[in-house]
């Protein structure tokens, strides 16, 4: 049974590789092959959109409650909080034991992990484009700068050392795209249809690249993040179509167009290219210099969120509230995870199977009120992350969930 809503016209694409280094490396994250147990739960009361980040023995996660909080990997007790003027849907960046938070109000935090401002920069403003903007820019950093961009349609470069201003660059839309950097240049996507690459140094532009368009989205938004193989930057726009662009030139190598919706994040993974269709529910792997498919998995919900990879096991979440590991050389599901609001709710809106309860136009009226099911259901938007046998993922019940491999 399909819905009309516009949303579910839509198509979300992750696009992740691992490289070969990361695949030989001793300190790459172990498998959990087998169904993981709960080792913890926290509870937050409000929506979690951003991703969490473990390090230090800490698990770090900002919250729809303005909170960014810092728990213990272990047992998941609170450590230390700290509220922010704004909903964070970002993932944190942590780097020399400093943590650099987009604070979801246009300010970038620097904080030490204990929590203590270092140093603030309000760089500008933020603002959410529609409903379905999910997320926001993450900070990323290359030579003591930190890069990120906000809902004003600004990239901006500060110091990482103090937070000043190096450069800003001025797009024609919101960019709530994390940047991605290579060989000096800075590449990002803004609503207003473009991909840019700009020169790390002074954020000169270098060359942009205009989507195509769709009926539904005729500026053809680049809501989602690039990703960079060899000398292609993979990214994804709501115009259905994922662009793989020539690195230093800018022009369209080959690009996939999908007929049910758009496309929102991008990564990179050893040497294939994988795609989390939403409306399409299929997770594939394909060859990146030429889109080939290697091999297809059917998904029983959408896929907003990026996957994380092991040394041969790939994880995502759907926004039903399901957390799968999948076998990344084969597609082989190995075992499914589900958060509470999927288990108390999923019989409201779907059969035992998951597909739509024969009534479900009667329940569900609107776009937004989808979201609004998908947040009681619990579902997964954004990426787990994984360390020591742990695995930590996010949920829109409020929740922070943390499995132990078995």
């Amino acid at each position: 049974m399909k819905m009309n809503f516009k949303i579910l016209l839509l198509f979300f694409l992750t696009m992740t590789f691992k490289s070969p280094a990361q695949v030989i490396d001793s300190t790459y994250p172990e498998d959990i092959d087998k169904m993981p147990s709960l080792n913890w739960k926290y509870s937050s009361g409000k929506p979690i959109f951003s991703s969490p980040v473990i390090a230090d023995g800490m698990v770090f996660a900002g919250g729809d409650d303005n909170i960014f909080r810092a728990l213990d990997l272990e047992n998941g007790i609170s450590l230390w909080e700290f509220k922010s003027n704004g909903r964070i849907r970002s993932a944190p960046l942590i780097e020399n034991d400093l943590i650099y938070l987009n604070g979801g109000d246009g300010t970038l935090y620097c904080l030490n992990m204990k929590g203590d401002v270092i140093w603030s920069s309000s760089a500008g403003y933020e603002k959410q484009y529609d409903f379905a903007d999910y997320h926001q820019s993450s900070p990323v950093i290359y030579d003591k700068t930190i890069f990120f961009g906000l809902g004003d349609g600004y990239v901006y470069a500060v110091d990482s050392e103090n937070g000043k201003l190096k450069w800003k660059y001025e797009t024609g839309g919101v960019v709530h795209s994390t940047p991605v950097i290579d060989s000096g240049k800075l590449y990002i996507g803004s609503f207003d249809g473009y991909v840019y690459a700009l020169n790390v140094s002074d954020g000169s532009l270098v060359w942009k690249f205009k989507t195509v368009g769709h009926q539904y989205f005729p500026l053809g938004e680049v809501q989602g993040s690039p990703a960079i193989y060899n000398d292609l930057v993979f990214i994804g726009a709501r115009d259905y179509n994922v662009y793989a662009l020539d690195k230093d030139k800018g022009y369209c190598h080959w690009n996939k167009t999908f007929r049910k919706g758009w496309v929102l994040s991008n990564t990179v993974n050893d040497t294939a290219l994988f795609m989390a269709g939403a409306d399409e529910r299929i997770l594939s792997a394909v060859d990146p210099q030429t889109g080939k498919e290697n091999w297809k998995k059917d998904m029983e919900f959408l896929m907003f969120g990026k996957p994380a990879f092991s040394k041969s096991v790939l994880y995502i979440g759907t926004t039903i509230g399901k957390l799968h590991g999948i076998n990344s050389n084969t597609g082989e599901k190995l075992w499914t995870y589900s958060t509470d609001g999927y288990r108390d709710n999923r019989l409201k809106y779907f059969k035992e199977d998951d597909s739509y309860r024969n009534d479900i136009y009667s329940i569900i009226k609107s776009n937004e009120q989808f979201l609004e099911v998908e947040i009681e259901l619990g579902g997964i938007f954004s990426s787990p992350a994984l360390q020591d046998g742990y695995l930590v993922f996010a949920s829109t019940d409020g929740s922070l969930y943390c499995l132990k491999n078995q």
